[in-house]
C-alpha cells in the first residue's frame, strides 16, 4: 500500500487555505492602515479667493474693495495622506477679512483656508502659500450724476429732418469707488443703426460712460441708476414753400399789369407732414396797389405757424412790386357830391375843388384830359358823422365816368362843414 505524502493533504485541505487568506488579509489591512496615517503634503492650485465683511465695511465706514491683486492662490497642505486624498481645490476657500479695515488705503492681508464640512483638520497645516499675502485697494464710496449724450445712426427718409434726440433718463447716476468715478463726464447712446426712418423713432437702448477725452469709461465695481436709456429722435417732415403777398387791385392796377420780386423765393419747412400738405405758399403781406403810383419796396417779416420750424433760418423778405405799362397823372376834381348826411343836417364843402391823381394806360388818361376833367367826380360818405356838427374831413371816392379801369390813387379827402338845417 502506497504511503500518502502528509504535506500534500495540508496544501490540499480547505481549512489550510482559509487560514493563508486570513492572514494574507490581515496583512494588507496592517499596510493599508499605516499607510493612511503616513503624514504627506499635497499641492493645491486654482483656490478661489473670498473676501469677507465688504458688507460691514460698507455700511459702516461706506468703504469698498476694489482691484484685487488675484482672484485665486495656491498652497500646499501637510497632514495625514488618508485626509489630503479627500481633498481638492474646487473645495477650499481661501478667505480674506476686511471688515477691520477703517480707512482708504491699499492693504495687503493674508488669507485663511476654509475646509469644507466632514474635513478633520486637526492635523492639517498650510506648509506653503502663493502668492502669501492677496492685495487691494479700500476706497471711499461716492456717487456723480452725468448727462445722457447720444447719436442716431441711421438714415432719414427723403423729404424728412430731426431734431435733437430726447433720452430717458436725462441723467445716470453712477456710484462706486471715488476713484473711479473721477473721470466719469457723461454717458452715451448710439441707437438706430441701420434703420431707415420717417417718424419720431423711439428705442430702449443700453449705453456706455465715457470719460473727458471720449474714451470708454469700464463699469466693473460700478453701479447705475438705470440699465438701460430711452432714446427718441423726433422726425419732421419738410417742404419748400413759395413766399407771397396778396394785393389789393386799385387805380387801374391788378395782378395782370403788376410785376412781383421777393427774395427769397421759398423757405423749407419742418413739421407736421398734416400741416405742410395743407401749405401752398407763405404770405407775407397784403399790399394796397392804390397806396404807390408806379413802384413800391418793402422787408416783412417771414411768419410761420407755430408748430412749423423755418429750416433756412431767414426770418426777413424783400419784396418789390412794379406797376407795368399803366402812367399816372394828377387832375383837379371840382365835381363834388356827398352820401349818406344824417337827416336834418345840411353840408357844405370848404373846398371848391380837390386833386387827385389817376392812374391808367397814356390813352386814357389823355382821353380824360380832353374831356376836360368833367367826367370825374368825388364823393365824400358822411356815415360815420351822424349828427356831428363843425368841419370834418371825410374820405372822398373818386368816380371817373365811362373809364371803370382808371382810378385815384391813395387817400383823398375833403374838408367839409356840417350843421344843423334852419328850420
Amino acid at each position: 500500500m502506497k504511503k500518502s505524502n502528509p504535506f500534500r493533504v495540508i496544501f490540499n485541505s480547505k481549512p489550510f487555505w482559509m487560514i493563508i487568506s486570513l492572514l494574507v488579509s490581515f496583512a494588507i489591512w496592517i499596510y493599508v492602515t499605516s499607510t493612511d496615517q503616513e503624514e504627506s503634503t499635497q499641492t493645491f492650485r486654482g483656490i478661489p479667493v473670498e473676501l469677507v465683511g465688504e458688507e460691514t465695511l460698507l455700511n459702516s465706514r461706506n468703504l469698498l474693495v476694489t482691484d484685487v491683486s488675484t482672484s485665486t492662490v495656491n498652497v500646499d497642505i501637510s497632514g495625514p495622506r488618508r485626509v489630503l486624498n479627500l481633498l481638492n481645490a474646487a473645495d477650499l476657500v481661501a478667505q480674506v477679512d476686511v471688515s477691520k479695515l477703517s480707512q482708504p488705503a491699499y492693504a495687503s492681508l493674508t488669507y485663511t483656508i476654509v475646509y469644507p464640512a466632514g474635513i478633520d483638520r486637526r492635523n492639517l497645516t498650510v506648509s506653503s502659500k502663493t502668492p502669501d499675502t492677496v492685495s487691494f485697494y479700500v476706497s471711499q464710496q461716492t456717487s456723480v450724476t452725468v448727462p445722457v449724450r447720444g447719436g442716431f445712426e441711421g438714415t432719414l427718409a427723403e423729404g424728412h429732418t430731426a431734431e435733437t434726440p430726447t433720452f430717458d433718463p436725462a441723467t445716470i447716476t453712477v456710484s462706486g469707488p471715488e476713484i473711479y468715478l473721477r473721470d466719469i463726464e457723461y454717458a452715451w447712446v448710439t441707437f438706430g443703426k441701420d434703420e431707415v426712418v420717417d417718424s419720431t423713432y423711439t428705442v430702449e437702448q443700453g449705453y456706455t460712460l465715457m470719460n473727458t477725452s471720449g474714451a470708454a469709461v469700464s463699469t466693473a465695481e460700478l453701479t447705475m441708476s438705470a440699465d438701460t436709456i430711452q432714446a427718441t429722435l423726433p422726425i419732421l417732415a419738410t417742404k419748400e414753400i413759395p413766399l407771397g403777398v396778396d394785393l389789393i387791385a386799385g387805380a387801374g392796377a391788378s395782378s395782370a399789369n403788376t410785376k412781383i420780386k421777393i427774395e427769397p423765393e421759398t423757405v423749407i419747412l419742418a413739421g407736421d407732414s398734416g400741416v405742410l400738405n395743407s401749405m401752398n405758399r407763405v404770405i407775407l403781406a397784403t399790399i394796397d396797389l392804390t397806396d404807390f403810383a408806379s413802384s413800391y419796396s418793402g422787408t416783412y417779416a417771414i411768419s410761420i405757424p407755430n408748430e412749423l420750424r423755418n429750416l433756412t433760418g431767414v426770418t426777413e423778405a424783400s419784396v418789390t412790386v412794379e406797376i407795368v405799362g399803366l402812367e399816372t397823372r394828377t387832375f383837379r376834381v371840382d365835381n363834388l357830391t356827398y352820401t349818406h348826411l344824417a337827416e336834418g343836417m345840411e353840408a357844405n364843402f370848404v373846398s371848391e375843388s380837390i386833386e387827385v391823381t389817376l392812374r391808367g394806360t397814356a390813352e386814357q388818361l389823355d382821353a380824360i384830359a380832353q374831356a376836360q376833367e368833367s367826367i370825374i367826380r368825388a364823393e365824400a360818405d358822411l356815415t360815420d358823422l351822424l349828427d356831428s356838427t363843425g368841419t370834418y374831413m371825410p374820405v372822398v371816392k373818386i368816380y371817373v365816368d365811362g373809364y371803370p379801369d382808371v382810378g385815384a390813387l391813395y387817400e383823398n379827402t375833403i374838408a367839409v362843414e356840417i350843421r344843423r338845417a334852419e328850420s
